[in-house]
């Protein structure tokens, strides 16, 4: 019932633009479990997708079956207008898993050699791209490590670096920022930037609510097998919004609980109130201009993207336990 109202709130499309990815009723079952079960969704060409949900909800399912290691039970995958065909799209796709994929024992240059040339490239386009990227991300000195010399951080970059080379027109990025500091997060976040900006599209997947928050255009969200949030992050945070405001004053104390608004919490020189239903912020400040309070400033609260998804996670398993127990 819960996937149902979600869906059926935040089900979002830009019929302007042909999506590079349509999902269509896609199902995916084991002998004990409805892994994917009747998920569908568009997305959109050069936008940063954020594909979420809490560990064993799908997501993994989902992403084999875009990238053709699995193949669904029933449903449809159109990637850039046509049909999706593993064998001939493969190129089309760069995908980095969460888990590592590397040969340890085989240098570094000659496997993003090897990897560049399965994807279609020439030896001496593969060469050409390699040494660009591994340029652009001070790998340079590399060339001749073995894998399993290599920190997590740094197997990160290659991991990166081996996706994106051949250029596809969708990358899949699980986790990408596992394992890297601070300014090597940064720099890969900016190619992940620059990337959608020349019109590849990425498909992002994390449980770094707050990084989704910072990098992604649009969102889905599932949980045991179902899709129960698609919209924008800016339409899911208005959504969930719950009429907080926090007003900064030199005089908290001279505000209390009225017919307007109550007062939620009380900071030092900071109170947070709800407005009462049927009134609105303008009538706030109203109260409060008329009441003398100088006010500093005035903002509205929106939940965090980490606090919708524990929500609505939490209230998906609430859920699914009520039925198991009628």
């Amino acid at each position: 019932m819960i996937g149902n109202y979600f869906t059926a709130i935040f089900d979002y499309k830009i019929d302007s633009m042909e999506p590079i990815l349509s999902l269509s009723h896609l199902k995916k079952y084991y002998a004990t479990q409805k892994a994917v079960d009747d998920i569908s969704f568009d997305i959109q060409k050069g936008s940063i997708f954020g594909l979420l949900g809490p560990n064993g909800a799908g997501k993994t399912t989902l992403l084999r079956m875009i990238t053709g290691i699995f193949y669904p039970d029933q449903g449809s995958i159109i990637l850039d207008g046509q049909p999706f065909r593993p064998s001939e799209d493969i190129s089309k796709i760069g995908y980095m898993p969460e888990e590592r994929g590397m040969y340890k024992k085989m240098k570094i240059g000659e496997q993003a050699l090897y990897l560049a040339q399965l994807k279609g490239l020439s030896k001496a386009e593969a060469t050409e791209k390699i040494k660009y990227w591994f340029q652009k991300l001070e790998m340079e000195s590399w060339w001749n490590k073995k894998v399993e010399d290599l920190s997590k951080g740094m197997s990160q970059k290659l991991q990166f670096v081996v996706t994106v080379l051949h250029e596809p027109k969708l990358i899949i990025l699980d986790e990408p920022f596992s394992g890297l500091d601070p300014v090597n997060a940064n720099l890969i976040k900016d190619e992940i930037y620059a990337l959608a900006k020349k019109g590849s599209t990425i498909i992002f997947s994390t449980h770094r609510m707050e990084q989704v928050e910072e990098i992604c255009d649009h969102i889905v969200l599932v949980n045991l097998g179902k899709k129960i949030l698609d919209g924008t992050v800016a339409e899911v945070k208005q959504s969930f919004k719950e009429n907080i405001f926090s007003i900064e004053t030199d005089s908290p104390e001279n505000i209390s609980d009225n017919n307007i608004f109550t007062v939620v919490r009380k900071d030092v020189n900071k109170i947070f109130v709800k407005i009462n239903d049927g009134n609105n912020s303008n009538e706030v400040l109203s109260h409060l201009i008329n009441n003398n309070i100088r006010i500093v400033s005035y903002n509205e609260l929106l939940p965090s993207l980490n606090e919708i998804f524990i929500k609505l996670v939490e209230s998906t398993h609430s859920t699914t336990r009520a039925f198991q127990n009628i």
